[in-house]
C-alpha cells in the first residue's frame, strides 16, 4: 500500500515512459541498456492538491478555493473604528443627486482617507455603542421620526404579501421581485415626505437614491453588503439633516435596523435574491454584516452567553429573538445544509474568540477592510452633498 500511495504522488512528468540512457541505473529497469517498463500513469485528478474536492454540498455553492489571506494581517493590525459625533450640516443648504465617483483603488484611498468617510464609519461605531450590553427588548427613547421610519419599512413588509412570486424554473431572482422594487420607486418620494419637516423637503433629490437603492438591485435581483451600507447611508444622511438624534440611536437599532433585517430576511425568501458579491463560505455572511457588529455589541459584558455560546441550541432557540447576532445565527443555519463549521467558517473561527469585545473591535475592522475599501462594492456608492 505505501508503495501504491508512494508511486501516486508522483508528478505526472514523472511516470511518462522515456527512452533508457546507456550511462544510468535505474532500479526499474530490467538492464541498463534494455527496456524501460513503467505502469500506467495514474489518472489524474481535476482537483489539485491545493484544492481537495468539498466533502460537502451546502444550499448556496461557496468558492471552493479560499481566497488569498494576505488581508488579514492588516485587518489585525489597524485601529479599531471610533465614534463620531455626525457633522450637522447648516441650513440653508444646497442639496444634489448622488452619482458614482469611485472607479479603482486610487479612488477608495482618497475616500476612506476623507473626514467623511471618517464621520460615516464613526456614525456606524456610535451605532454599535448605543447598543451595548443592551437586548432588543430593552426599554429606550423612541421619538416620532423612529416611530415613522419602522412603520415605513412595516409597510414594505406588506408589499411582500401583496406581491407573491412568479412561478418560475430558475432558483434565483424572482423576477415579481422587480414589481415590488418598482413600487418602492414609485412610491420613494411620499414615504420620505412621511418623515421630512418642510425646510428638508429639497433634500429628497439627495437622500432618495440612497433610500432606493438599501433593498437590493432590481436588474440583478441580487442584495448585499453594499446595499446594506446603502441604508446606513441614508440613516447618516438623516442624522445630519437633524432628522434623527443622537438620543435616537439606540431605536434605529433596536428597532428600525431590526425591521430592517426583517424585511430583508423575507424579501430573501420570497424573492429568491441573490447573494451580491458574496465570497461563498469564506465569507461572513452572504447577505449582512451590520447586524454582526451591533448584535456582537449587545452581547458584551453578558453573564453567561459567549462568542462560543453560538453552538449551544438551546441559547439559540431562546435568546435569538433578544440579540441580533444570535438571530442570524439562527437564519444561517435555516437556510444552509450541512456542519456549520463547513458552510459558514468564519462565524465558526470567531466563535473561538474569548470574549464579545474583541468580537466587536474586529468586527469593525474588518467592515471598514472588506466593505468601505473594497472597489467591488464601493463602485456602486453614491456621493453627493452629505456623503463626499
Amino acid at each position: 500500500m505505501e508503495k501504491t500511495q508512494e508511486h501516486n504522488d508522483r508528478e505526472p512528468s514523472e511516470s511518462r515512459t522515456t527512452p533508457a540512457s546507456p550511462t544510468c541505473a535505474s532500479s526499474t529497469s530490467v538492464k541498463c541498456a534494455g527496456s524501460t517498463s513503467f505502469h500506467p500513469p495514474p489518472k489524474q485528478s481535476p482537483w489539485s492538491e491545493i484544492s481537495p474536492p468539498p466533502t460537502y454540498r451546502p444550499i448556496r455553492s461557496p468558492a471552493i478555493n479560499p481566497p488569498p489571506n494576505t488581508n488579514s494581517q492588516a485587518i489585525i493590525l489597524a485601529p479599531v473604528p471610533q465614534s463620531q459625533k455626525v457633522l450637522a450640516i447648516s441650513l440653508p443648504h444646497t442639496f444634489q443627486s448622488p452619482s458614482k465617483k469611485i472607479h479603482s483603488p486610487d479612488d477608495i484611498r482618497q475616500f476612506i482617507n476623507s473626514d467623511s468617510s471618517k464621520n460615516f464609519l464613526g456614525f456606524i461605531v456610535s451605532l454599535s455603542e448605543s447598543t451595548r450590553s443592551h437586548k432588543t427588548s430593552d426599554s429606550f427613547h423612541e421619538s416620532t421620526t423612529v416611530k415613522k421610519i419602522v412603520s415605513i419599512i412595516e409597510t414594505l413588509i406588506q408589499w411582500t404579501e401583496e406581491i407573491p412570486p412568479a412561478q418560475q424554473s430558475s432558483r434565483y431572482g424572482n423576477i415579481s421581485y422587480r414589481t415590488w422594487h418598482n413600487r418602492l420607486v414609485e412610491n420613494s418620494e411620499s414615504l420620505m415626505l412621511q418623515i421630512l419637516p418642510e425646510l428638508l423637503k429639497s433634500s429628497m433629490v439627495e437622500i432618495v437614491p440612497y433610500f432606493t437603492d438599501s433593498f437590493g438591485n432590481s436588474s440583478r435581483i441580487d442584495y448585499g453588503t453594499g446595499h446594506e451600507t446603502n441604508f446606513s447611508a441614508w440613516l447618516y444622511c438623516l442624522a445630519r439633516m437633524g432628522v434623527i438624534e443622537e438620543v435616537d440611536y439606540q431605536a434605529l437599532v433596536s428597532r428600525v435596523f431590526v425591521n430592517y433585517i426583517e424585511l430583508m430576511r423575507k424579501l430573501q425568501l420570497v424573492y429568491n435574491l441573490e447573494p451580491a458579491g458574496s465570497h461563498g463560505v469564506w465569507g461572513l455572511d452572504d447577505y449582512h454584516f451590520l447586524p454582526y457588529i451591533f448584535g456582537s455589541s449587545q452581547l458584551i459584558n453578558h453573564k453567561f452567553m459567549k462568542p462560543k455560546s453560538i453552538h449551544n441550541e438551546d441559547i439559540l432557540e431562546n435568546f435569538s429573538n433578544e440579540y441580533m447576532y444570535l438571530s442570524c445565527i439562527v437564519f444561517i443555519k435555516k437556510v444552509k445544509k450541512g456542519l456549520f463549521a463547513e458552510h459558514s467558517p468564519l462565524l465558526d473561527d470567531i466563535s473561538g474568540v474569548p470574549n464579545w469585545n474583541k468580537v466587536n473591535s474586529g468586527l469593525l475592522k474588518m467592515y471598514r477592510a472588506e466593505v468601505l475599501e473594497k472597489v467591488p462594492i464601493m463602485q456602486h456608492f453614491l456621493f453627493g452633498s452629505l456623503i463626499q
